[in-house]
């Protein structure tokens, strides 16, 4: 999600420069939009007449916040949502962890900022389950820059810095509990660069991090201790087995697959050597933009946003060594001038298995479903402003019937429920 300026942030209780734009106003309408329209547009997907998201027939989505409106916390909603996240709370609530992509600007609270002159950070939202209304929202965590996407995990919420800047660049662990501003959790081992993305593999206790440039690496962090995965541990990248510096990006062809090792970091906090030039010294495997990740079905899944023959775009799912044999990396979907996908960029896998990516190429840009065969089925455009800004943030409720999705730089954060089976059935 790099190569884009970043609004300055809202700083605490007031509001500079919120983007809402045409929506304005419509949050408070709760279901605003129902596609039910018989002219779809192409694609099978309906046009919206409020000009938010154009969805398939019989979907339907809700406006659970914008930026600038006021949590409950007694903050603004900060501009610029990304990654995101969601997770159970009780019986009757779901949680949604949500990155914002800021850098410059005055931290929510300066006494619990990581810094005092960065107002990225998270923030949370507590949803009733039923309707997905909204309950409660606060930040978590301040003062960090330009937190992309990340991971869930059974521990909390991975917030990652997607930037190489002085005193930034980490990982940070964030409670889904906690209902008001905490003390930032840095994850130190887990190496500084320009994260992305994070896949956490409950089995092992490892963490797969994605790179954010054009000759970044796929990283994993290898804890010391199974049973405490975020303390300390190896940072090791993906090397292709016998190939030193392969090239991931080009001359691929769908169903490829490359045997894979993993050599150690020497100096994760990059203080001699940026973590990327070690990564290419040791021979790892070059990657187009790594951005988003998902650890599902014991496989983790990544996006090269700038791989293929005509740099639009990659899928590849890493499976993992089983009965001592190496891991493997095969490339599952790859954009060409045929396929309707363009950049995929944040990608989550659903509880029935369903493979969603959320690109960030041409205008207006979308979600997809992945079909087996690679081929891309629209499953939501954005509509907003032409749908120029990036969709960010797509994540599924754990039940699978809520599919969450920021639209970024006009600060708006939706729910959309329908039948999402339907769609992999049907293809």
């Amino acid at each position: 999600m790099a190569g884009r300026v970043m609004p300055k942030n809202l700083s605490r209780r007031k509001f500079i420069g919120a983007s809402a734009g045409a929506v304005v106003g419509l949050a408070a309408l709760g279901w605003v939009y129902r596609a039910k329209k018989k002219t779809p547009l192409p694609e099978q997907l309906v046009a919206d007449p409020l000009g938010v998201l154009d969805l398939p027939e019989g979907f339907s989505y809700r406006i659970l916040q914008r930026t600038g409106d006021l949590m409950s916390d007694g903050f603004l909603a900060p501009s610029a949502p990304d990654g995101m996240a969601c997770f159970a709370h009780g019986d009757s609530e779901w949680v949604l962890m949500r990155n914002h992509e800021i850098d410059e600007g005055v931290p929510a609270d300066q006494t619990l900022g990581f810094s005092s002159t960065h107002a990225g950070g998270v923030t949370r939202l507590v949803l009733d389950r039923s309707n997905a209304a909204v309950k409660s929202t606060n930040f978590i965590l301040t003062g960090t820059s330009r937190n992309c996407s990340g991971g869930a995990s059974p521990y909390g919420w991975l917030s990652c810095e997607e930037t190489e800047e002085d005193g930034h660049g980490y990982v940070f662990l964030c409670d889904p509990t906690a209902s008001s501003l905490e003390a930032p959790h840095r994850l130190s081992s887990f190496g500084r660069f320009s994260h992305e993305a994070a896949a956490f593999d409950p089995a092992t206790g490892m963490t797969y991090l994605t790179e954010d440039k054009n000759t970044g690496a796929i990283y994993r962090h290898v804890p010391y201790a199974q049973h405490s995965p975020f303390a300390e541990g190896d940072l090791q990248a993906l090397k292709v087995k016998g190939l030193p510096e392969f090239d991931l990006s080009s001359g691929k062809a769908l169903g490829d697959y490359f045997d894979v090792e993993w050599v150690s970091i020497n100096d994760p906090s990059a203080t001699t050597m940026p973590t990327r030039k070690q990564a290419k010294e040791l021979g790892a495997a070059r990657f187009s933009r790594g951005e988003g990740a998902f650890f599902a079905g014991g496989s983790a899944y990544f996006c090269s946003t700038n791989g293929g023959p005509a740099e639009r775009g990659q899928i590849y799912r890493l499976d993992m060594s089983v009965s001592g044999q190496d891991d493997r990396l095969t490339l599952i979907a790859q954009a060409d001038k045929e396929d309707a996908l363009d950049r995929p960029d944040n990608i989550t896998v659903a509880p029935w298995g369903g493979v969603f990516v959320a690109e960030d190429g041409k205008s207006p840009n979308g979600i997809f479903l992945i079909r087996p065969d690679g081929k891309a089925i629209p499953v939501a455009r954005n509509a907003v402003n032409g749908g120029d800004s990036e969709v960010t943030g797509i994540c599924f409720s754990p039940d699978g019937k809520w599919l969450f999705l920021n639209i970024q730089w006009e600060g708006l954060t939706l729910a959309v429920t329908g039948p999402f089976e339907n769609l992999s059935t049907a293809i």
